[in-house]
């Protein structure tokens, strides 16, 4: 028997950090937005926890104990008592390292993954629980859609979202580190008072009336020129994606992919085609939003427990 999960990518329509706290986090008010990029996670039994991965840069993904995916099998069979003896298989399609959370997609889709394939029986509360301790992003990773995130990102509220985005993905040459953007912010923040985060009314409005527009003129990510600072060169593709019609254009969360959002599916494809014809990407994709999170596609047994539903 095997289950497969597919979990989405996200981008942040906004992203305010706080100063670092005394843990070495920063306190954030990250509005997510899951979008229609996933990996599949296939978990299967086995001897021992193994992890393979395919796809996109998937020579990049750990595929040791440190994989999220590895991790969130052992916290769960942990709580259960069990040995995590599974084969765990990641089809990667969202970018690596690219600030798009696609490694923490990985972990909430292997934790539902696991909760089905073991009929381990746990609620949508635990498993929340579970993705909090793995990880700042996996929570929403599990739930999709779109929500408001607190905390270091973990303490989630659920959004309204009154229509359809369509978004283009340009992605990078290289990855760059969440931790590497969060220590470049620091630095560049270095002997300046640092505001609370909050979140904006105009991005929680224009998300709840779906009006591209309105969002476009509300869109904020204060990683942005911490990231800027360490990959300067994504400045050209923030130009070329404005300058073939984006209404906005950002930098994902920690990047280095930048999102660019359009009016239309027309427009999106025109966006896509030009920045792929500027030279200062790698790869172009095409998304729309908000997406269902976390979603078993082949469940082994019912267990009454879908992060999606």
């Amino acid at each position: 028997m095997s289950v497969t999960v597919r979990v989405p990518a996200k981008v942040n329509v906004q992203l305010a950090v706080g100063a670092a706290r005394p843990d070495g986090f920063h306190d954030l008010a990250n509005v997510f937005l899951a979008v229609g990029l996933y990996d599949e996670v296939t978990v299967t039994p086995a001897d021992e926890l193994r992890v393979t991965c395919e796809g996109p840069d998937a020579d990049q993904v750990p595929l040791d104990g440190t994989n999220l995916a590895a991790r969130a099998a052992v916290a769960l069979a942990a709580r259960r008592g069990i040995e995590p003896a599974v084969h765990i298989h990641i089809a990667k399609d969202i970018p690596v390292a690219g600030g798009m959370a696609g490694g923490s997609a990985d972990g909430a889709g292997a934790l539902l993954a696991c909760n089905s394939l073991w009929g381990a029986g746990a609620s949508r509360a635990e498993l929340l629980a579970i993705c909090a301790e793995l990880g700042s992003d996996i929570p929403f990773s599990l739930v999709g859609g779109a929500a408001l995130g607190t905390g270091r990102g973990e303490q989630l509220t659920a959004l309204e979202v009154g229509g359809t985005f369509h978004w283009v993905f340009a992605m990078a040459e290289r990855g760059l580190s969440t931790p590497a953007v969060f220590r470049e912010f620091d630095r560049l923040a270095e002997g300046r008072a640092i505001p609370v985060p909050v979140a904006s009314p105009d991005v929680l409005d224009a998300l709840a009336k779906g009006d591209p527009d309105a969002l476009a003129a509300a869109v904020s990510n204060d990683l942005q020129p911490a990231t800027l600072s360490l990959f300067p060169e994504l400045a050209d593709t923030l130009a070329a994606g404005r300058d073939a019609g984006a209404l906005t254009a950002l930098v994902s969360g920690s990047g280095p992919t930048t999102a660019f959002l359009a009016r239309d599916p027309e427009s999106a494809s025109k966006i896509a085609e030009a920045l792929q014809a500027s030279g200062t990407c790698r790869t172009v994709r095409t998304a729309t939003a908000p997406a269902p999170g976390a979603t078993v596609l082949e469940p082994a047994r019912e267990t009454g427990v879908r992060a999606g539903a």
